[in-house]
């Protein structure tokens, strides 16, 4: 089995992010960048499929500039055997990297597509259902557990009532949520190896798709400041504050 993990170089999540002074955008400019960390869930199941014999190989793919390397590079370092990298400098929302998926899954022919079930920065967990309609594959989303059964999968997801198990056919697409599992770190001697590791580049523009955005940012602006909150005294006086100024009770 071929496993392909795609993975998304965000704003580590660590840090803070504040518009541009223009309102043009997310000021990134000399700040921390990582892994997407839901990408790392996915990549990380990906990795233990493989320790188990259940996969033989998994690749990552990243679309993005060329800076997006040292993400993929730490994919590499964390354990999968081989990467490739979709350059281009548009900025792509999630319909233009699901065609850029598309193309190139159908050069490499995995059996199974896993990917974090949204990205931290746009937050619009699209990409994975997307690319499920594109290929005709079955999907799976929000998954917390997976289990290989020959060319089937059983998937555990979260639901507002509890846990669902699904039962799907290969090839598939698999989005991961928080619990599937704990991304380990990348250790020095991996990530030496890692250089060693392919790292393949391909132009967006040579796969023969349209990936220009269909969405224009008008502004980007920080939400306004939370009032600070205040002391009360007794019972009384916070059901009447309830009351009177906040109007949450009658």
């Amino acid at each position: 089995m071929k496993i392909l993990v795609p993975v998304k170089r965000v704003l580590d999540y660590n840090i803070k992010p504040r518009a541009k002074s223009d309102g043009s955008g997310v000021e990134l400019s000399g700040l921390k960048m990582a892994m997407n960390p839901f990408d790392e869930i996915a990549l990380e199941e990906a990795v233990r499929l493989k320790e188990k014999n259940v996969a033989t190989e998994v690749i990552a793919v990243s679309c993005g500039q060329v800076s997006s390397q040292d993400i993929l590079r730490t994919a590499l370092a964390l354990g999968a055997d081989r990467a490739i990298l979709i350059e281009t400098d548009y900025d792509l929302e999630p319909l233009a990297v699901a065609k850029c998926l598309a193309k190139l899954i159908d050069k490499e022919q995995p059996n199974l597509v896993i990917c974090g079930k949204q990205a931290i920065d746009d937050d619009s967990n699209q990409t994975g259902q997307i690319l499920a309609a594109l290929l005709g594959w079955s999907q799976a989303t929000f998954a917390s557990k997976i289990e290989v059964t020959q060319d089937h999968l059983d998937v555990t997801r979260e639901i507002d009532g509890g846990l669902e198990t699904v039962h799907v056919s290969l090839p598939s697409v698999v989005t991961t949520d928080l619990r599937l599992n704990e991304p380990r770190f990348a250790t020095l001697p991996n990530i030496m190896k890692a250089k060693k590791k392919p790292l393949e580049t391909i132009s967006a523009q040579s796969l023969q798709i349209d990936i220009a955005p269909r969405i224009r940012v008008l502004k980007v602006r920080e939400p306004d400041p939370r009032p600070a909150g205040i002391k009360v005294d007794s019972v009384d006086t916070l059901i009447e504050k309830l009351k009177t100024d906040a109007k949450v009770i009658g």
